[in-house]
């Protein structure tokens, strides 16, 4: 939509229009919206109700705007819209398909690995993403978050000197306001041991007029603050959305982004390359491409684990490093994030390995010979560098690498 269209659908002037609590205020929340305000039919809007009687909706006005309602595959639509898809369920279902409330110590904050944490925020989002893994939280009044839970997330960080890295995330943390994500930072960056600090938000795809010149300027104080959005396909880098990121990035925040792999929405090789390509364009690193993950709702959009496989198989050799991300599966049950790709291995014995590279070559990589002098080896402790005291922190989930361990005896893994 151009600028006339909008005034002529959400009456407004272009000053509100690029106010973001003006957005959040006219969200659209209810189906009969989308009637009043877009040329659909009955028979769309009773396709749109029932799905969202059961998982709430919310659309952005800038967001609808974008969206093609003659197009029955179009991106925007299927993200936002909700679906009678949706309704089906199916046998392996979850409402919580990555175990985060398992993994929970304290509410709100979930520590899977060793040295970082996930805490969330806030339970608000200025768009419910048809496709969301926390269905279950964002938009319940009964799972609102308040200051006193962030900070018991916090001390439980200050407590946890193996805590090293600490995600923002939520709902969308950019919809706290400005002074209480900065309260936030700041409580995180005077933990000693804490030495990253990033934060999760789709604001730029779906709200890109949140990132104004007051957020800007108060990222700038606290740098270094990584970010990791999510676009998911290339019609969402509109010219909004590229002022956007490249504010952040000229403020010193480094931008990732993670891509969640949806059927008949981006679950080809030529649309996740021009993608990746466009935010490469735009000083944003493609970092993860995620399989769709087992929470109750989505799994119409669910591929395959062929299907990304193939993707990256497009990737590989076929377009820059940088302009790749890394291809996992969130392991159902907490198992966390599992990279998968082609395999390039042909075979391996001790003194060479085979491989094929992108185009199918076999070639041969020569191993080292063994230096004969086992007396000075390293054990692998020494060559980790890795404390004494620090050896036992999460045993239990230390997999292949507790096997690797010289001061180890066990032989197998055993979950």
């Amino acid at each position: 939509m151009n600028f006339k269209e909008i005034k002529e659908v959400w009456d407004c002037t272009k000053e509100e229009w690029q106010d973001w609590e003006w957005q959040l205020e006219n969200s659209i929340t209810k189906v009969k919206e989308l009637k009043d305000k877009f040329d659909i039919t009955d028979e769309q809007l009773n396709t749109f109700k029932e799905a969202a009687e059961i998982f709430p909706m919310a659309i952005t006005p800038y967001y609808a705007s974008l969206i093609d309602f003659d197009d029955k595959y179009c991106p925007i639509k299927l993200q936002a819209v909700p679906s009678k898809e949706e309704l089906k369920e199916s046998k392996v279902d979850m409402d919580d398909p990555l175990h985060e409330d398992a993994d929970s110590p304290v509410d709100g904050l979930t520590h899977r690995y060793p040295d970082r944490v996930l805490l969330l925020v806030t339970n608000k989002c200025s768009m419910f993403c048809r496709h969301c893994t926390r269905k279950r939280k964002v938009g319940d009044d009964n799972s609102l978050v308040d200051f006193d839970q962030i900070e018991k997330g916090i001390e439980y960080i200050k407590e946890t000197p193996e805590v090293r890295d600490v995600l923002i995330s939520g709902g969308d943390p950019l919809l706290l306001d400005t002074d209480l994500l900065e309260k936030i930072i700041v409580k995180l960056k005077e933990i000693s041991h804490v030495e990253i600090v990033r934060i999760g938000s789709r604001t730029p795809v779906v709200l890109p007029q949140r990132i104004d010149d007051e957020l800007i300027n108060m990222l700038k104080k606290h740098k270094p603050i990584f970010m990791n959005t999510h676009f998911n396909h290339k019609k969402e880098l509109t010219d909004a959305a590229k002022r956007a990121v490249n504010k952040l990035v000229d403020a010193g925040v480094p931008l990732g982004n993670q891509t969640v792999l949806l059927r008949n929405l981006n679950d080809t090789p030529k649309v996740i390359k021009e993608l990746n390509h466009e935010l490469v364009k735009n000083r944003i690193k493609p970092y993860y491409l995620y399989q769709c993950d087992l929470s109750r709702g989505i799994e119409h959009f669910r591929t395959s684990v062929s299907t990304g496989i193939n993707i990256m198989e497009s990737l590989i050799g076929h377009t820059s490093g940088f302009a790749r991300p890394e291809y996992v599966v969130d392991a159902p049950g907490g198992g966390g994030k599992i990279p998968v790709g082609p395999d390039y291995i042909v075979s391996s014995s001790k003194s060479k390995t085979v491989l094929r590279n992108y185009e199918g070559v076999i070639t041969t990589y020569t191993e080292p010979k063994d230096s004969g002098d086992e007396s000075k080896a390293r054990t692998y402790e020494e060559m980790n560098e890795v404390p004494k005291e620090e050896r036992k922190v999460f045993p239990e989930k230390l997999g292949v690498h507790k096997l690797l361990s010289d001061e180890n005896d066990k032989i197998s893994l055993k979950f």
